[in-house]
């Protein structure tokens, strides 16, 4: 651990106290600070005046990041026959349909990171709603990842297709990039976050859309960004 507090400590110091910083600046700075032994993800945390125990003012939705997330993510798919053919070309990387339940319900299978359905294979996923559901992994019409039309899911969640959702808390978290990425494509990475979130205001919002936005990398002290 006393590895990690040295850098963190030496990361502290290349930031301004109680300043807003412009993205990019802020950017450059998290670029200057000392590296982990792996390459960081680069974290948004975004919170927003809304409530999001109303059911009209969620925040939810995904944006396919110009310079994608660094992660290669794998794709399982819930089709049959045709569709399922599609997926395979497509590039998914599990493809199946009701025997998959007792493999993720009694084995713990989650070797994936997105799964997609056909609608007309919801009913069979609807089981898996206890177990996909509080992972995240429940496919959702508004995240695209209920869709006949396969082949344009995969290719967007493999080209850097990232969700944005609010926690309990009313916060958005999301990774949008590598710090290897550096400056200039983390920034527009992240404009094209932050445009997708307040192009999603919900008309139920009042107030104080945005109430703070900070940046950060995984082992390393946020920066406060001045999001108008």
């Amino acid at each position: 651990m006393k590895k990690m507090t040295k850098n963190y400590e030496a990361s502290v110091k290349l930031i301004e106290k109680n300043k807003l910083y412009d993205a990019k600046e802020a950017l450059e700075i998290i670029e200057k600070m000392p590296k982990a032994k792996f390459d960081e993800t680069v974290e948004l945390h975004v919170k927003l005046g809304v409530d999001s125990k109303h059911a009209d003012q969620q925040v939810r939705g995904t944006v396919v990041l110009p310079h994608g997330t660094g992660k290669t993510l794998k794709v399982l798919v819930f089709a049959k026959g045709p569709k399922a053919e599609e997926a395979e070309k497509a590039g998914a990387d599990f493809v199946g349909a009701e025997e998959l339940i007792p493999k993720i319900q009694n084995d713990n299978w989650f070797e994936y990171d997105v799964v997609v359905a056909t609608p007309d294979m919801m009913g069979v996923v609807g089981r898996l709603g206890k177990v996909l559901g509080p992972k995240g992994l429940m496919p959702n019409p508004k995240s695209g990842t209920v869709t006949m039309d396969v082949t344009k899911a995969i290719k967007d969640i493999k080209s850097g297709k990232v969700e944005y959702r609010l926690d309990k808390t009313n916060i958005i978290h999301l990774g949008f990039g590598k710090v290897s990425f550096g400056a200039e494509k983390l920034s527009e990475n992240y404009e094209t976050i932050i445009n997708a979130i307040i192009k999603a205001k919900p008309a139920a919002a009042k107030g104080q859309y945005i109430k703070s936005v900070s940046i950060s990398k995984t082992m390393g002290p946020g920066l406060y960004i001045n999001q108008k």
